[in-house]
C-alpha cells in the first residue's frame, strides 16, 4: 500500500511537471524577435529614453535660440546707432562744404547728366560748361569724396573735347613768302590739318585784318594771298570738324578752288602787277628823294655864291 501511494505521487509529480517543460521549451524554440515583439516595434523603456534625449536637445536648442535673439537684438540696436552716426557724419560733411542732403542730391543729379553729356560727347563743350559743369567747378561740393575723382576726370575730358572743338589758339596770321591757305592751315600752331584750309578762306573772303599798300584787302581767289596780308584765323567749332569730315563737302571746296585757278590770270589784280605797282613805288620815292638832295645842295651854291660876292 505504501508503494502503490510513493508511486501515485510520484506519476503526480511527472504529469504536474510536463505543461512546464512544454512551455519551456515552447520559449527555446521561439524566434529572439518574438519574445519582445516585432523588430520595428521599441520597448517601453526604449521610447522613453528616446523622448528624454530628444527633449533634452530641444532645450539645448531653445536656450541657443534665446542667446541668438539676444544677439540679433543687440546687432540691430548697433546697426542703428552705426546708421544714426552715418547720418550725422554725412550732415557734418555735407555742412562743411555748405549744403545739406536735399541740396546735395540736387547736385548729384547734375553732376550725373553733365557727367554723361561730356563722357559721351553730347551737344559742344560750351553745352556741356553751361549745363552744369560751370556750376559744379564752383562748387565745393566737388571736392567730397563722391565726386571729387570723378571731377577730375570729367574736367580733363572736357578740356580734351574743348581743345578738339577750339583747335585754333590765335586770332590772326601773317602771310610770309611761300605762304598758302593749306600751308598755313596745316601748321600746328594753327589747325595742324591742312584740309582746314577753307575755314580761313571763308574768313577772310570779305576782308582780311589787314594788309600792305597796293596789296588786296580780301581773299577773292583762295590761290593768291600775298605777304603781309594778316589773316584772320576763326576759331574751329564742332559742327566745322563734323562739316571737314563730310568728303562731299571737301569736294565742293576744292572743285570752287580749280575754279578759280583757271581764272587767276583774268583776275584785275595779279602777282605781276603787285610787282609793277612796287617798282613804281619804288621809282617814285627814289626820284623824291632825288629832286630833294638836288634842291638842297642848289641852296647849298646859292648861298655860297652869296657869301662870296659880300666878301668881295
Amino acid at each position: 500500500m505504501k508503494r502503490i501511494v510513493v508511486f501515485l505521487c510520484g506519476l503526480f509529480l511527472v504529469l504536474g511537471s510536463y505543461p512546464l517543460m512544454t512551455i519551456a521549451q515552447d520559449d527555446d524554440c521561439c524566434p529572439e524577435e518574438d519574445r519582445y515583439g516585432r523588430e520595428d516595434e521599441l520597448l517601453i523603456r526604449d521610447w522613453e529614453k528616446q523622448m528624454y534625449d530628444l527633449s533634452e536637445k530641444k532645450d539645448k536648442l531653445l536656450i541657443l535660440l534665446g542667446n541668438y535673439s539676444k544677439d540679433i537684438d543687440a546687432l540691430k540696436s548697433q546697426s542703428s546707432d552705426m546708421d544714426k552716426k552715418v547720418a550725422d557724419a554725412e550732415n557734418g560733411l555735407y555742412s562743411s562744404v555748405g549744403m545739406d542732403k536735399n541740396s546735395i542730391a540736387e547736385f548729384r543729379k547734375k553732376f550725373d547728366e553733365t557727367e554723361k553729356k561730356i563722357n559721351n560727347k553730347l551737344g559742344t563743350p560750351s553745352d556741356a560748361r553751361k549745363s552744369y559743369f560751370n556750376d559744379i567747378d564752383a562748387s565745393r561740393a566737388k571736392c567730397l569724396p563722391e565726386f571729387y575723382t570723378r571731377y577730375i576726370a570729367m574736367k580733363s575730358k572736357l578740356e580734351a573735347w574743348e581743345k578738339e572743338s577750339v583747335v585754333s589758339k590765335s586770332n590772326n596770321y601773317t602771310v610770309v613768302k611761300g605762304d598758302c591757305l593749306w600751308k598755313i592751315a596745316g601748321k600746328s600752331e594753327i589747325y595742324n590739318k591742312n584740309n582746314y584750309w577753307p575755314k580761313i578762306w571763308e574768313a577772310n573772303e570779305e576782308g582780311v585784318v589787314s594788309a600792305p599798300a597796293n596789296t588786296p584787302k580780301k581773299i577773292v581767289n583762295p590761290n593768291l594771298i600775298y605777304p603781309g596780308q594778316v589773316l584772320k584765323i576763326p576759331v574751329l567749332t564742332a559742327d566745322d570738324l563734323k562739316k571737314f569730315k563730310d568728303v562731299s563737302y571737301q569736294m565742293k571746296t576744292q572743285r570752287k578752288a580749280d575754279e578759280f585757278k583757271k581764272d587767276t590770270k583774268k583776275t584785275s589784280v595779279t602777282k605781276k602787277d603787285i610787282k609793277k605797282n612796287v617798282k613804281k613805288d619804288v621809282k617814285k620815292e627814289v626820284k623824291k628823294d632825288v629832286k630833294k638832295e638836288v634842291k638842297k645842295e642848289i641852296k647849298k651854291d646859292v648861298k655860297q655864291d652869296k657869301k662870296s660876292e659880300t666878301n668881295k
